[in-house]
């Protein structure tokens, strides 16, 4: 138990140390633009996580580590939640042992990739798990003690989710689940208590649904258009399932599925049953027509954990994947950190990690800053605009296209702007051929490389932009 409990805190400082080593992604330089023109919403995802980032960087600055911080703090948060709510759970079963079994679905969860990269990255999912801990710890009290007033608890706890990600909807279908398929819970239905719940959470969501409607529901449609299928195929099945085994690693899945089919309706472990069953069901059938990306089951994983935990055993097999759940686990998440850190691994342009952190970028947006002298830098996707502005924050930066990405950021004609424009784009995303339908020359003037460790990851193309044809709006984030 003891080693459990430290292990677990060593992992949420190693965390932070992490989080200021390693550089940003794309998505969270793009979320820090966002955090630099608050409001109640935006394009891709509610605003808890622009919000989150502000809170950040008063404290640290600009910085990679001011950008994570709150993630740190709230992983911490999320591993008390996750503890308390397995101690509660698990008292029933292994008495004595509850205590222990508590720090290790703690460990567990802080071990699992899902975890590590989740609450390390700045990310929505950062504060969707947080938040999905925090209200599956609600509901857990709320089952132990029939307290109706933690019903509040949970609606403030679900109304923070869904202004974190639209996928609390899910924790929120999983919880009427259970109302209506537990004997025990079905009483609740009969008072106002889970309607209150429900009507605060609402309350607290209600800042982005008034944006929502400002903003012609900008949001719901990007997000809810992912619903729509394509042909259909096994494929994306076992890619869903591998992705899964990988973030969780493997003794953990193994444990967490077998905890999951073992609950009975009856036990006080069909709650966290309940609120894991329609997002799977949801995933798989997504899988059926298109790719799950692997990310987004993050929320599940508070109780996921617990249920991995619940199906430990003394003798057999059980017994193996229990002793080596937090090995395998702490070697692959090991790993993953060196090669972020390193590259130890020479992948080259195949090394996802380094792709994803955007290895050898910084030299390049210093290349491309000398190169701009003072003038403007177009860009047609948000992740170019992300990382120059936080690499370069004086250099004039403005995307074309994509304009409602960033609302209140000044938008303004290309043709104002300060001399000379060079567009920078990545090779694969070069849209050069459409802007040469809006300026009267667009000549390639050079290409950069993106490297690491002497290996090329990307190639960029900086092209010269003379004299518009026309009026080309841009914003400036």
């Amino acid at each position: 138990m003891k080693a459990a409990r430290i292990a677990t805190h060593v992992l949420i400082l190693a965390r932070a140390v992490m989080a200021g080593l390693l550089p940003l992604t794309a998505d969270e330089a793009y979320y820090w633009l966002w955090s630099k023109h608050l409001d109640a919403g935006y394009m891709d995802h509610p605003p808890a996580i622009a919000w989150l980032i502000k809170a950040g960087t008063l404290l640290f600055g600009d910085t990679p580590f001011g950008i994570r911080a709150a993630g740190i703090i709230l992983s911490g948060l999320a591993t008390v939640f996750v503890w308390e709510s397995a101690r509660t759970l698990l008292k029933s079963d292994v008495g004595a042992k509850s205590e222990a079994r508590a720090f290790m679905a703690a460990l567990l969860f802080n071990l699992t990739l899902m975890t590590s990269v989740e609450m390390l990255a700045a990310t929505p999912d950062m504060p969707s798990v947080a938040t999905a801990a925090a209200f599956l710890f609600c509901l857990v009290k709320l089952q132990d003690s029939g307290n109706g007033k933690w019903w509040l608890a949970a609606g403030v706890a679900a109304g923070l989710g869904l202004l974190s990600k639209y996928s609390a909807l899910f924790l929120i279908a999983g919880a009427f689940l259970w109302l209506v398929l537990s004997p025990p819970a079905r009483r609740w239905l009969k008072t106002p208590w889970p309607w209150s719940g429900a009507a605060l959470a609402l309350l607290v969501f209600a800042p982005n649904l008034v944006w929502q409607s400002q903003h012609h529901w900008d949001t719901f449609v990007f997000q809810f258009s992912r619903v729509a299928g394509h042909q259909w195929t096994a494929r994306y099945i076992f890619e869903f399932l591998g992705a899964q085994i990988g973030l969780a690693s493997p003794f953990i899945f193994i444990l967490g599925v077998i905890g999951l089919a073992q609950v009975r309706r009856d036990h006080v472990l069909f709650l966290p049953a309940m609120l894991l069953w329609p997002a799977i069901g949801y995933f798989f059938v997504h899988a059926l027509h298109d790719r799950v990306q692997g990310n987004w089951p993050c929320f599940l994983y508070p109780a996921f954990t617990i249920l991995a935990v619940s199906a430990f055993g003394d003798t057999g097999w059980r017994k193996y994947c229990a002793w080596a759940a937090a090995p395998v686990a702490a070697l692959l998440l090991l790993l993953v950190y060196v090669q972020a850190l390193t590259g130890i691994i020479p992948l080259g342009a195949r090394d996802p990690l380094a792709r994803l952190l955007g290895a050898g970028f910084k030299p390049v947006a210093a290349s491309l800053a000398r190169a701009a002298r003072g003038g403007t830098v177009l860009t047609t996707d948000y992740e170019s605009t992300a990382w120059l502005r936080f690499y370069q924050p004086g250099l004039t930066v403005m995307q074309l296209g994509e304009l409602n990405r960033y609302p209140n950021a000044p938008l303004k004609d290309v043709s104002a702007m300060r001399e000379p424009l060079l567009y920078f784009v990545e090779h694969k995303r070069d849209r050069s051929t459409d802007l040469r339908r809006q300026f009267s020359n667009l000549t390639l003037a050079t290409e950069l490389g993106l490297k690491r460790a002497g290996a090329e990851l990307s190639r960029y193309e900086i092209y010269l932009a003379q004299t518009p044809k026309a009026p080309v709006p841009g914003r400036i984030p």
